[in-house]
């Protein structure tokens, strides 16, 4: 039970710091998004938000992000004492994350002309969405953000939380105030974008010590796999796993918009940023655990792993439930505030949202758990099942049903996947000890 306790406040303290961050950049989302909704209306910000969101799906396909395989290997290097095991990893998973950022910069930049007139943009938007394709260097950042974590340094990841949402506000009111319309904001959020990519590797690269960063400048990666038994496997699974983790909530807005327009996607874009609030925590649990997890599977300790997601897990979701009520009450009203009358209509859709966010508060830490325990591939399959089970239900309800729709199956898609990765954890305590001697 002690054991347990001083595991839990090392994860919410590292959860706290990140939050710290991400609840003053939540608020400042809220006044940029205000912004531009009011300046836009339900049609072009939907455009805005469907060119965004392309972005990041495209990017989340074909990125390969190696935050999980820094910490995990990262924390065996470090309980070693082996920093040139640690160099090479880091050079490793940074070149290979960079190299499939290019290639993912290039896809979308083709891809967009049809993707863009099957989304309903305009030919002003399809032609600045080439060079809008750079955005997608927001998320090539992933092995810089490892380094910090494994090191504990939450208190930056935090305050890089801000980085976007207040170069988007500052880009906001530049082009609130000269009247640009979509295409200032589609600059201002691109310039957010490389910016957010920038901030987390200069925050990386200066608070290394500087013999490492000499190191792993200089190491050659080749020897990587040896020393690191498994690391590839480990480095898809967990790849594959972050990918379908994440594809739900870019696949859904572009769903919206392919089926049902630009301003549908405006209206959802609306209530699903509004609801955020409730997700950003259990992410933030997610990222703060696996750091901790990983330095228990490193010592073989599978039981404490999955007693302690339980009780992570169990915490998050009873703060969460108030807040889905209230959005309940207030969602139309909210929705309104934000956006104008002209959006008041997605209050509807916040109750929905709002429940679906609170079932899936446990999937971030019980894939964290499962990725910590070398399963990521099982993790992987259990949110791809859920994702796929996500598109299947949109395309063929919202044809019928249309935006009423929306909501039931976002909530069922919750429940699917928290069955789905509640049953994959539970599977794996029989066999854990086995399969933490393994690892």
């Amino acid at each position: 039970m002690t054991g347990d306790r001083r595991i839990l406040r090392g994860i919410f303290g590292n959860a706290a710091r990140l939050l710290s961050g991400k609840a003053g950049a939540g608020l400042v989302s809220v006044v940029y998004m205000a912004l531009a909704a009011h300046a836009l209306g339900p049609t072009d910000y939907g455009i805005l938000v469907l060119v965004h969101t392309y972005i990041l799906t495209v990017a989340g396909i074909i990125e390969f992000p190696g935050w999980h395989a820094v910490v995990r290997y990262g924390a065996q290097a470090l309980l070693a004492g082996d920093e040139e095991r640690l160099a090479r990893l880091l050079k490793f998973a940074a070149m290979l994350e960079l190299a499939c950022g290019v290639v993912a910069v290039i896809a979308a930049a083709l891809l967009a002309p049809w993707v863009g007139a099957r989304l309903g943009w305009t030919p002003q938007t399809i032609a600045l969405s080439a060079p809008y394709s750079l955005a997608v260097l927001a998320s090539v950042r992933a092995t810089a953000a490892g380094y910090l974590q494994v090191t504990g340094r939450f208190d930056l990841l935090g305050a890089h939380s801000l980085v976007p949402p207040v170069a988007r506000l500052i880009g906001a009111l530049i082009v609130w105030a000269g009247h640009w319309g979509l295409v200032g904001f589609l600059w201002a959020w691109l310039v957010a974008a490389i910016l957010e990519w920038a901030v987390m590797w200069i925050m990386a690269f200066a608070t290394a010590p500087r013999a490492l960063r000499w190191r792993s400048l200089r190491i050659d990666p080749r020897g990587v796999r040896t020393e690191n038994p498994g690391l590839l496997r480990f480095m898809l699974g967990a790849n594959a796993d972050v990918t379908f983790a994440e594809l739900t909530a870019r696949v859904t807005p572009l769903a919206v918009g392919w089926f049902g327009g630009p301003a549908a996607a405006g209206l959802f874009a609306i209530a699903q940023r509004a609801t955020i609030v409730i997700s950003q925590p259990a992410q933030s649990l997610g990222q703060a655990a696996f750091a901790e997890l990983a330095k228990l599977a490193a010592r073989g300790q599978t039981g404490l792993v999955i007693s302690t997601i339980a009780r992570a897990s169990g915490i998050a979701m009873a703060v969460a439930i108030p807040i889905c009520g209230a959005f309940g009450l207030f969602g139309g009203a909210l929705a309104a505030l934000i956006g104008g009358e002209r959006f008041a209509s997605a209050g509807g859709l916040m109750p929905w949202l709002a429940t679906a966010r609170t079932i899936l508060l446990c999937a971030p830490p019980l894939s964290a758990a499962l990725t910590a325990l070398g399963r990521p591939g099982l993790s992987a399959g259990m949110n791809l099942a859920g994702s796929f089970g996500l598109v299947l239900l949109l395309a063929t309800a919202l044809p019928v049903w249309g935006q009423e729709a929306i909501g039931p199956c976002v909530v069922v898609q919750a429940i699917l996947t928290m069955a789905l990765l509640s049953g994959a954890l539970w599977a794996q305590a029989p066999s854990a000890p086995r399969e933490a001697q393994a690892v």
